[in-house]
């Protein structure tokens, strides 16, 4: 007991204190959180992304199992939701919104806070593989599950050139490959955003949860919250073994993949019209239990 409590109150704890301030500035400053949302989304993710991996020692080999751990976890999530939403005979509209909110980790704002808090710098490296891979897919596979088909497949593949983290990583791709050795002229700088990146994660994620509403439809909430929280860790741990990671990398694959729904999965629902107040409610319950199963992971972790 007293080693959870001093891991929910090291790794977890600071994370919640910091998104409870974003809370506190929507909820009585009306704090804009779009405004700061695009700030984070393309000036600090991309320099975090970039900053992260050209300081890391990832291998090749390391860096493309990261890559199909996170596309087999968020397959296979959503296969395991679509065959439990079958016999649930829901309409078009709630099956893709179950989809899309289980699919979905908060692998940004949250993830990669409890990787750096948890197991430090490495964890957080290879986190960021996670996150690059898991939004990349959800501007795709998320974007093709929330419109149910009906928008064009090549219109979400375009959106993935919209994504600035992506060009965060073919930048750290062209530099690791060529061992370049950039001046501190133009490291510094991307070290200060990277910096910058993580409080303001935390500060967005509280902003964002100040907009939940009052959940409907509590057993199918608690139904996402379950395959959120608890089956996803399941199928992560099986997946690690499969492709034998290990170390820095066992960690932040199983910490990103046992994340609650992520926050922007509200945007798609809401783009789509696909149940938004349900994705809101789940990101709303997953995110407020996730301090206990996220405490129990990091114990078994370390």
């Amino acid at each position: 007991m007293t080693l959870l409590l001093s891991i929910f109150a090291n790794d977890v704890l600071p994370i919640f204190v910091v998104a409870s301030v974003g809370y506190l500035l929507a909820r009585f400053l009306r704090v804009d959180v779009k405004t700061l949302s695009r700030v984070v989304f393309n000036a600090l993710a991309p320099c975090l992304v970039f900053n992260l991996l050209v300081t890391s020692k990832i291998s090749p080999d390391e860096f493309g199992k990261m890559v199909l751990f996170t596309v087999c976890v968020v397959l296979g999530i959503g296969l395991i939701g679509r065959l439990i939403t079958l016999p649930l005979r829901l309409d078009r509209a709630m099956a893709s919104a179950f989809l899309i909110v289980i699919m979905f980790s908060n692998g940004g704002n949250y993830g990669l806070s409890v990787n750096n808090f948890a197991f430090g710098k490495e964890a957080l490296a290879r986190a960021t593989i996670y996150f690059v891979t898991s939004t990349i897919l959800m501007y795709t596979v998320g974007v093709f599950v929330a419109s149910s088909g009906q928008s064009g497949f090549r219109k979400a593949l375009t959106g993935v050139f919209k994504i600035p983290a992506v060009y965060g990583v073919i930048a750290a791709a062209v530099v690791m490959l060529t061992s370049t050795t950039l001046p501190p002229p133009v490291m510094r700088p991307i070290e200060l955003l990277s910096n910058a990146s993580l409080p303001m994660m935390m500060l967005v994620l509280g902003m964002q949860l100040e907009r939940a509403a009052k959940p409907e439809n509590p057993l199918l909430i608690g139904l996402a919250t379950v395959l959120t929280l608890i089956v996803s860790p399941l199928l992560a741990f099986g997946m690690v073994n499969i492709l034998g990671l290990s170390g820095a990398a066992r960690q932040a694959a199983m910490i990103e993949a046992s994340m609650p729904s992520a926050v922007v999965t509200t945007i798609l629902a809401l783009e789509y019209q696909v149940a938004p107040s349900f994705v809101t409610s789940v990101v709303f319950v997953s995110t407020l239990f996730s301090p206990i199963t996220v405490t129990l992971l990091i114990a078994f972790l370390k």
